[in-house]
């Protein structure tokens, strides 16, 4: 952690800055290592303090790291950090992304005037991009946990159960693994309701003959993970098997692309234009992945918008798809590490289509 916090402030002054508040939950527990859902961070060259309120003050002393000063305080936590800035005229950033604009009107009042607030973007983010072996490992576990529970669902059988009731059971078993939660909503979509790609699970029962897309993840200890595959519940005919192997196919070109030096929006056309020249332009419209940490959705992405290029150390999923509305959708997601030569593929489950009960 200390490295992390270090790395922050060595970081300041070329954005402009002489102290910056992080109040991003999620950029706070990259730096400190608290999980809790009130906590401040005011980080400069000699600065480390953290603060929180009495409920957290306990968790606090055992998750951050004793670089930072802990502090408890009884009132709203970017006011409290005002009163422990230095004499003198001070730039003080503040996560633009993060802040409404209710939220800066606020810190105007707590500010003295000596005090400029300074919009800062993307500081603590792009530091999460690369991924220390440390962080690996937890996604890894989480991957563990998710592939574990996806199993044993295959395995009690697919067809008459309802999508709500098969998600509910995936995700109850992550738990059960030790996953503090799923890591987003978990998708479970049969036949055309499987066309759409962040289709809600419903009480409708899985019936043979269909397609099912089932995307799914875990999140241990604050990382996540992030899957998809698709299966048949009985045969699913030959336009069906077709469809899938198109989309095997391309995954597998998106994943022999995946290395450090890539530029990731040539990585997303190499496979757009495989779908595409197969008659299926009006069928896939997403991007083909992004990072993943402590949150599902993290940078890089890999998109026709993209202007990101990957790193080694960097997590990101690799996941096309077809869906052609009113009939079926498809879509194979691993989850990969990128390194200078071919990329760590954390997800061990096999991508032929599987025939299920």
């Amino acid at each position: 952690m200390s490295t992390r916090a270090q790395r922050l402030a060595d970081q300041l002054e070329q954005a402009g800055v002489d102290l910056i508040l992080v109040s991003n939950l999620v950029n706070v527990r990259y730096l400190t290592g608290y999980s809790g859902s009130n906590g401040l961070a005011l980080i400069g060259p000699q600065q480390r303090v953290f603060l929180t309120d009495f409920r957290y003050t306990e968790q606090a002393e055992h998750e951050v790291s004793a670089e930072f000063e802990r502090l408890t305080v009884n009132q709203e936590l970017a006011k409290a950090a005002a009163e422990l800035l230095p004499d003198g005229s001070l730039r003080v950033g503040f996560e633009s992304e993060h802040v409404s604009v209710d939220t800066l009107a606020r810190l105007r009042e707590h500010y003295p005037e000596r005090v400029e607030l300074v919009p800062v973007k993307g500081l603590v983010e792009q530091m999460r991009i690369v991924k220390d072996e440390a962080e690996i490992e937890l996604i890894v576990a989480a991957t563990r946990i998710a592939d574990q529970a996806f199993e044993t669902l295959l395995a009690g059988g697919l067809a008459g159960r309802t999508e709500r009731e098969l998600a509910l059971s995936l995700e109850q078993d992550m738990r059960l693994r030790g996953a503090e939660a799923p890591s987003f909503d978990s998708i479970i979509a049969g036949g055309p309701h499987g066309a759409l790609p962040h289709a809600t699970p419903r009480d409708v029962k899985l019936e043979r003959g269909q397609l099912v897309v089932i995307d799914w993840g875990a999140r241990y200890r604050g990382y996540c993970s992030d899957c998809t595959r698709t299966v048949a519940v009985g045969e699913p005919g030959p336009a069906a098997r077709e469809a899938y192997e198109l989309v095997l196919g391309a995954q597998q070109v998106g994943l022999d692309e995946i290395r450090a030096g890539g530029d990731c929006k040539a990585i997303d056309k190499a496979v757009r234009d495989i779908i595409y020249g197969a008659g299926h332009e009006g069928h896939y419209g997403h991007g083909l992945g992004h990072g993943v940490g402590l949150e599902i959705h993290e940078a890089p992405g890999l998109s026709a918008r993209s202007e990101d290029t990957l790193r080694a150390g960097s997590v990101v999923t690799v996941e096309p798809g077809v869906y052609i509305p009113g009939e079926l959708g498809i879509r194979i997601e691993d989850l990969v590490v990128v390194t200078d030569g071919a990329p760590r593929i954390l997800t061990e489950i096999p991508k032929g289509l599987r025939i299920v009960d």
